[in-house]
């Protein structure tokens, strides 16, 4: 495959993302190391993981063995849910950095806000003391409410630059993508293919047929035109290759319209408001 170049969104800090990532969610620790070698080696260079996922050795290995230069690939990972509070927070980023083997990471999320530990402040300035030392290039949130974002935003000191939610054609978040924007914080989508319950939807097959293209290339570039940066997994080579293979046509606003009516306000994840990280 010709390689494709992947946009670029500018955060809030001025660092750039691509657009287009590869996540790496449920894909277990023995078969990580391929999925990403296969994603680097097709494209990608933006990587995301999180201390949930137990797969940031491989994550740190893959990256070890393509030979690509550190500055080269976006890596991203997450607060684990037990590790909320000042100080465990300082501590899980240290054990996350020595497993991925980096000395700085690009991206430190707070995997879920967790609202009835009531700990995702203090939390967030241990990701701002993070910041502030340069042992991570941005910091940002996953699954954040609009009033859980108000509040690190009052209560901190720094706006966080990426809010990581469930964003597909089910649950297009109009609301929260529409605050992030005012706000210049990007929103980056994941289970971006409704873990797979969109790719037989007729009105996205009727669109994958008509442009020559699957029902997956249609929705990853429903995203991209939304402005949305993008997370698809996959442990399927074919697949990880044909997710990367977005950037050479472009939907119609008829047809993103199509898509956009799907929206159904339906989570496949847990209600942030409600899931206490069990």
């Amino acid at each position: 495959m010709q390689q494709m170049i992947v946009p670029e969104l500018t955060l809030g800090n001025g660092l750039r993302i691509p657009q287009l990532g590869f996540g790496v969610w449920q894909i277990p620790p023995d078969e990580v190391v391929a999925a990403v070698s296969t994603a680097l080696e097709t494209g990608y260079r933006s990587i995301d993981t999180a201390a949930a996922y137990g797969n940031e050795e491989g994550v740190g290995e893959a990256l070890r063995r393509s030979g690509l230069d550190r500055g080269e690939v976006f890596v991203t990972t997450k607060l684990a849910n037990p590790d909320h509070g000042y100080d465990a927070t300082l501590r899980a980023f240290d054990a996350s950095l020595r497993r991925l083997g980096l000395e700085v990471l690009d991206l430190y999320l707070i995997h879920w806000p967790l609202p009835g530990r009531d700990q995702y402040v203090p939390t967030w300035k241990a990701l701002e003391r993070l910041y502030a030392e340069g042992r991570v290039r941005a910091i940002g949130v996953s699954n954040f409410q609009r009033h859980h974002l108000e509040r690190v935003m009052e209560e901190g000191g720094i706006t966080p630059m990426v809010n990581q939610i469930e964003l597909h054609p089910l649950l297009t978040q109009e609301a929260m993508r529409s605050f992030d924007a005012k706000h210049n914080i990007v929103t980056q989508a994941w289970s971006p293919l409704g873990r797979g319950k969109l790719l037989d939807h007729p009105a996205v097959v009727a669109i994958a047929q008509e442009r020559e293209r699957t029902p997956a290339q249609v929705i990853l570039r429903w995203h991209v035109q939304l402005g949305n940066a993008v997370i698809p997994k996959s442990v399927t080579p074919e697949r990880i290759r044909s997710n990367f293979d977005i950037f050479d046509f472009e939907l119609s606003r008829a047809e993103m319209d199509r898509i956009c009516a799907l929206n159904a306000d339906s989570r496949i994840g847990p209600d942030p408001d409600e899931f206490d990280g069990v």
